[in-house]
C-alpha cells in the first residue's frame, strides 16, 4: 500500500481528480466505510485532509473510530456531485497517527480550512488522527445524472497484488 503521495506518483491523473472530488465543496468531505466487530459494514461522513503526501482524517469518539482501531480496513468515497454522477473512492488500511508534529500540522490545516467555525486546536484534543494508506482506487466520470455510459478508471497498488 502507498500513502497519498505514492498514489499521486503512480497515478497523478487519478489523484488530481480525487482531490477535486473530495474538496468539491471547499473542504474535504467523504463517506468512510469501516468494518464493524460483527464483520458488517458501517458508513459515516468524514472530513478527509490531504497534507504533505498523506490522506488523513480526525475522528471523534465514535463507532467508526473504534472500528478503525480494531480493524484498519476502510473504503472512502467522495460526496455526490450536484451536476453529474462523478465519484472517487479509495480503499486500503488506516492507522493511528502518533507523531505529534504530524498531528499539529494536520490540525492547523483543518482549523485554517474551517476558520469560520471559531475552533481552537484544544477543541480537537478528543479526536484521534488517522492516516489512510491506499491499495485501490476507482474514479467514475459521467456527463450528467443518468449517463448510460459512465467511464471508470481503476488502479491497484501492484506491490499489494504481487505483480
Amino acid at each position: 500500500m502507498v500513502n497519498w503521495g505514492g498514489f499521486r506518483s503512480a497515478r497523478p491523473d487519478l489523484a488530481t481528480a480525487g482531490e477535486g472530488l473530495f474538496y468539491q465543496y471547499g473542504v474535504g468531505l467523504a463517506f468512510l466505510a469501516t468494518v464493524r466487530a460483527d464483520g458488517g459494514p458501517r458508513v459515516h461522513p468524514v472530513c478527509p485532509l490531504l497534507h504533505d503526501g498523506g490522506l488523513y482524517a480526525l475522528l471523534i469518539p465514535s463507532p467508526k473510530r473504534s472500528d478503525l482501531l480494531r480493524d484498519g480496513r476502510y473504503w472512502m468515497h467522495s460526496f455526490p456531485c450536484d451536476a453529474n454522477e462523478d465519484a472517487f473512492s479509495v480503499a486500503g488500511d488506516a492507522s493511528l497517527v502518533k507523531e505529534a508534529d504530524v498531528r499539529e500540522a494536520v490540525v492547523s490545516m483543518y482549523l485554517a480550512e474551517r476558520g469560520d467555525l471559531s475552533l481552537a486546536a484544544a477543541d480537537l484534543d478528543p479526536q484521534l488522527l488517522f492516516a489512510f494508506d491506499i491499495e485501490t482506487c476507482l474514479l467514475t466520470r459521467t456527463m450528467a445524472h443518468g449517463d448510460p455510459k459512465p467511464m471508470h478508471a481503476v488502479w491497484h497498488d501492484r506491490h499489494v497484488l504481487g505483480d
